[in-house]
């Protein structure tokens, strides 16, 4: 099988209806969909990125209205994060309606849903008529895709179409939140800074990663110690002075580093994530940059820890993912 990639968005459709895999832009990434409710289908996605089952799917809809049909309801304060920041980059953890198969979920009676902002991740979701399962477009725990073909490189023989949708504008994944009686948890931080959340819908705890990395079900998607990870291996470093001795070493930094920082050193290759140091532009380009490294030919890859505030939690949380 050879994927084409195109802009058919009926036929992408048609193919989802039908039993089959298709990869699809969204704002965060490139999107593994299927049927959510066809276990069939759920499970080529489990086969095509070999993906642990143990590790559950997010179930992406096309309007609010629709939840009904798949959660017992929102909470809350699920209610409010839902009214601001959906469609966008929110995953909200919540109790599933039996129509949801246990696969979709790795058997947990909690279904993590959310609506995609990308006009043509809703475009597909509208014209498929059905909810879709959908994690990255990319074989697990490798690199997340934030191109059409970056899906292509890695998936491409084993699915027959990747909707294009061109850059993806966010590049990480989706903040993932569980809201449970007496508390919010943060399981991932993605799109949404915990700063925002919190704005929204008071006080948050953070999910640690030891809390869940043994259990065989994950509460949700994203929660494994090593994910988001290179091929080449990665050290996440807080100062230069902690750079390892190898001869060919690839950088990821936020800024430029000056030359009083680099100290005389040198990297055989440099990614830069943002110039002024925007870090919803260095969240969007943080995947290719990492990608860019990959493939470098650089003995290892050195990335500088972000300061720990809005997105650069999020990049720091798939660096150390990566580096895991």
């Amino acid at each position: 099988m050879k994927c084409r990639i195109t802009q058919d968005v009926s036929a992408a459709a048609e193919l989802i209806r039908n039993g089959e895999l298709v990869a699809f832009a969204t704002e965060t990434v490139y999107g593994l969909g299927a049927n959510a409710l066809d276990p069939n289908a759920v499970a080529r996605i489990f086969e095509v990125k070999q993906r642990p089952h143990f590790d559950p799917l997010i179930v992406h809809v096309a309007e609010i209205d629709s939840l009904a049909e798949f959660t017992t309801g929102l909470s809350p304060q699920a209610q409010r994060l839902a009214e601001r920041f959906w469609p966008g980059p929110l995953t909200l953890v919540l109790p599933k309606q039996s129509v949801i198969p246990d696969l979709v979920t790795s058997g947990l009676d909690s279904v993590a849903i959310r609506i995609p902002a990308h006009p043509v991740a809703r475009e597909l979701l509208n014209a498929a008529g059905l909810p879709i399962a959908a994690p990255s477009a990319n074989k697990f725990g490798c690199l997340s895709p934030t191109q059409a073909q970056h899906v292509a490189d890695q998936l491409g023989d084993e699915i027959p179409m990747i909707l294009e949708g061109g850059p993806c504008q966010v590049g990480v994944e989706s903040t993932v939140i569980q809201c449970n009686e007496d508390s919010i948890v943060l399981l991932r931080p993605g799109g949404i800074s915990l700063e925002d959340i919190e704005a929204c819908a008071g006080k948050v705890r953070l999910a640690r990663i030891e809390d869940y990395a043994e259990t065989k079900a994950q509460v949700s998607p994203g929660m494994l110690p090593r994910h988001y990870a290179p091929g080449t291996r990665l050290h996440l470093i807080d100062q230069l002075d902690q750079i390892p001795d190898i001869e060919t070493i690839g950088a990821l930094s936020l800024y430029p580093l000056s030359e009083t920082i680099l100290a005389g050193r040198e990297f055989a290759a440099q990614e830069i994530l943002s110039p002024t140091g925007d870090l919803k532009m260095a969240a969007a380009n943080l995947f290719t940059a990492l990608r860019n490294l990959d493939q470098s030919g650089v003995e290892c890859i050195v990335a500088l820890r972000l300061p720990e505030r809005g997105l650069g939690r999020t990049i720091n949380n798939r660096l150390e993912r990566a580096a895991y």
